[in-house]
């Protein structure tokens, strides 16, 4: 399919590794020009390289923390009037509740809700003016279905849903949506971190707990990023236009829920 973005921008946050890569990925296969972010450089700089190699898409790296101000400035730096934002970044470690403290907290409420709001605010009228615009928010399947050890996490990605689903009816009719990715169970480094973690913290094999999460999900394996970054990319696309405020749960069914 034709997702009509040859020649578009795309701001794609925290797109070094797992699924923001693999959005990152899809857009270019689609022919954006594509700005991709990390804090490593010199593992960023190798992911452009081979994205632009395997696509022929222009790819651009930025390294930079899109929870501050000047990883933001980077960003809209090398690309100031996107076409596409996907907001993505790294969540808060898998912790008890009872272990986080204010600070802890706020910053996992910066990096995980108010950075995508501070960036939003700073595309969305350009977005506006060119009557075409596509804000993607990855988020977590745990926005629908807590769980415990990533309340952080959980919180502040549901009052960026919510936040969001506002903001999109009110620029609706300029041709610029924004929806959310919730992804559940995927192939990711930060999956296998979880896992490590759990399985420390029970005194029991990583195996045993990776094999228990699957157990959980009806598809009966994980998610791959290449399948998220295809979601993403049709959400951007032209096809999508009337699709806004919504939020895509890829769980291979693991929400038990029709709704």
């Amino acid at each position: 399919m034709d997702l009509g973005l040859a020649g578009r921008t795309a701001i794609v946050c925290a797109s070094s590794r797992g699924l923001g890569r693999a959005c990152a990925q899809k857009l270019a296969e689609a022919g954006c020009t594509v700005v991709i972010n990390g804090r490593d450089r010199d593992h960023l700089t190798a992911v452009a390289i081979e994205i632009a190699e395997s696509t022929e898409a222009a790819v651009i790296p930025v390294v930079g923390d899109v929870a501050t101000a000047e990883g933001q400035a980077a960003l809209l730096e090398a690309c100031p009037t996107p076409d596409i934002l996907v907001n993505n970044n790294a969540g808060p470690p898998f912790r008890d509740f009872r272990e986080l403290d204010r600070e802890a907290i706020l910053k996992g409420v910066v990096a995980n809700m108010v950075a995508a709001i501070e960036l939003t605010q700073k595309v969305i009228d350009g977005m506006r003016a060119r009557r075409f615009g596509r804000i993607v928010n990855i988020t977590s399947g745990s926005v629908k279905m807590p769980l415990p050890g990533l309340d952080l996490s959980s919180g502040a990605r549901a009052g960026l849903t919510a936040f969001m689903a506002g903001v999109a009816r009110t620029v609706a009719a300029d041709g610029v949506t924004i929806n959310a990715l919730l992804p559940g169970i995927f192939e990711t480094d930060r999956l296998k971190a979880m896992i490590a973690a759990t399985a420390e913290r029970r005194g029991v094999a990583p195996d045993s707990v990776a094999a228990e999460r699957l157990a959980t999900v009806p598809a009966r394996r994980l998610g791959t990023p290449e399948e998220f970054g295809a979601a993403c990319a049709f959400l951007c696309s032209t096809h999508a236009g009337y699709i806004t405020g919504q939020s895509l749960l890829i769980d291979g069914g693991a929400f038990p829920g029709a709704f």
